[in-house]
């Protein structure tokens, strides 16, 4: 069987330029979420089948590349379902191992607990533009904070890092499920259509209102409740101040905290902000996990089109392993695609030592060699970056790949005369 040289679909290599970008973003994420109060810790790549598999995460839970079980345990033949193979499987989020992990470990883990992971994960998805099977996520996460301060510690520290990194002029658009489910109950939904309502819904930027009444309605719901579904949204668009006519409208359906907590957490963070961008409600953002239980939110960069990261509040999903809830709300930056963004952009990493390349001609031995690494001994000890490297038969393009890599001096040694020719 002949060896393959390209990566497994979905998965790639990256190479040294795109590696020196990815360990500055890594830096500047450490450096500013610990800032905030955050640490770092980490879960194994591979969970039990049962956490990932629990009707929890949506369509990722369909993503989810199993493992089959190991040794004697392994019986294919006599096997008749699925769960008599498999036992395991790779971790698409990094959202679970970390109920899993608190769950666990929660005795010996501060109050609250202010978590940082950043690691890779595995969907088997359909690979696109900023997209792959295997990605690095990086996530924050607050457990046990019930009041609205873990929301805009989260954004604070999302938004400073996003700054930090260049990135201006983009959004923080912000919901609640609360409000999703006071609309659809406003409306006259049944309870146990509202996830499929919000699928729907979910659809708005892209179809329009008149494509979601067309698939509303193709979905077998009520004509009045459409209509009467639509006409908030229609309000909306028309309202100079989107939490209060909902506040308004829903009188009765909703909780006056929710509203008033909403706009707590935009204001605290408007006033208090350090990066370049807006707080906007959306009553339209859904963010398809069902585990959400109240405020929810996303980052919109105009230069990706999309969504570069969310999350939100999730309290009922540490009693699925312990029985007892536990206040929790996290962030996730969308970390390949801010990479992407940066990378496409041309970025450069700032502060960079000095890069110097020397080349030794081939065939230098003894005394010579010894001076040349001295010289580069000593220019390391003030700070520059010196690569030592025999010279090619091929000076010119080997010269221009250095260029290319950010070597700024090219210094060339001869057997002949040590000294350095630039």
């Amino acid at each position: 069987m002949a060896l393959k040289k390209k990566p497994v679909t979905g998965m790639r290599d990256i190479l040294p330029r795109e590696m020196q970008i990815r360990d500055y973003v890594i830096g500047v994420i450490k450096e500013t979420y610990g800032s905030f109060g955050f640490t770092s810790m980490e879960t194994p790549g591979v969970d039990h089948i049962e956490n990932l598999t629990n009707r929890q995460r949506g369509h990722h839970e369909k993503q989810a590349i199993k493992i089959l079980k190991r040794g004697e345990k392994l019986d294919v033949a006599q096997a008749r379902t699925e769960e008599e193979v498999v036992d395991g499987g790779l971790r698409y989020d990094l959202t679970v191992p970390l109920v899993r992990y608190y769950a666990n470990n929660a005795a010996a883990l501060p109050a609250p607990f202010k978590a940082l992971q950043i690691g890779n994960v595995w969907r088997a998805e359909r690979p696109q533009r900023g997209r792959f099977r295997q990605f690095m996520q990086c996530d924050i996460d607050i457990l046990g904070e019930p009041s609205n301060l873990a929301e805009i510690e989260l954004i604070l520290a999302t938004t400073t890092t996003l700054g930090r990194l260049g990135f201006k002029g983009f959004e923080i658009r912000i919901n609640d499920r609360q409000i999703l489910k006071a609309m659809a109950a406003y409306s006259g939904f049944a309870q146990e259509d509202y996830d499929s309502v919000f699928i729907t819904l979910d659809k708005m930027d892209k179809i329009g209102q008149e494509g979601v009444q067309a698939e509303l309605l193709e979905k077998g719901f009520p004509q009045a409740a459409v209509e009467k579904y639509l006409a908030l949204y229609g309000g909306l668009a028309q309202a100079e101040d989107g939490v209060a006519y909902l506040a308004e409208k829903l009188e009765g359906v909703l909780d006056l905290s929710v509203t008033q907590g909403l706009r707590e957490i935009m204001d605290s963070v408007t006033a208090t902000r350090t990066a370049d961008f807006q707080m906007v409600f959306d009553a339209t953002l859904v963010r398809g996990m069902s585990y959400y239980t109240g405020t929810i939110y996303e980052v919109a960069i105009p230069e990706f089109g999309g969504s570069c990261g969310g999350g939100g509040r999730y309290d009922g999903m540490v009693g699925r392993f312990t029985g007892n809830d536990v206040p929790a709300c996290g962030f996730s930056i969308g970390f390949e695609r801010i990479i992407l963004l940066l990378t496409e952009s041309g970025f450069q990493v700032p502060g960079e030592s000095r890069k110097v390349a020397y080349l030794v001609e081939k065939g230098m031995a003894g005394d010579g060699l010894v001076e040349v690494i001295a010289k580069a001994q000593e220019a390391r000890r003030e700070g520059t970056q010196v690569l030592v490297v025999r010279m090619n038969k091929n000076k010119k393009f080997q010269k221009e790949q250095l260029a290319a890599e950010g070597y700024q001096e090219i210094v060339e040694f001869y057997r002949e005369k040590c000294e350095g020719n630039h």
